[in-house]
């Protein structure tokens, strides 16, 4: 499984990817983590709002901070 956090770097976009390893880890899910940071990339990914958390090919959350909790149900 793909995880990938995008956003400028921000406290947000740290909270989120450490959420979703968190939520990962207690899935006991096979995941890699990817941050992405540059601004074209985050266009081209058709994100409109950071920070935002793709898995494999889809958008599962723009703009917002989910907790551990909520990123598990949404991987499960």
């Amino acid at each position: 499984m793909k995880l990938t956090i995008y956003g400028s770097g921000c406290a947000k976009c740290q909270t989120l990817a450490k959420n979703a390893e968190a939520a990962a880890q207690s899935l006991d899910l096979d995941y890699d983590l990817e941050k992405v940071t540059e601004p074209n990339s985050i266009i081209d990914a058709g994100i409109m709002r950071t920070p935002a958390l793709m898995v494999d090919d889809k958008i599962l959350v723009e703009g917002k901070v989910p907790t551990p909790d909520e990123i598990r149900l949404m991987l499960s």
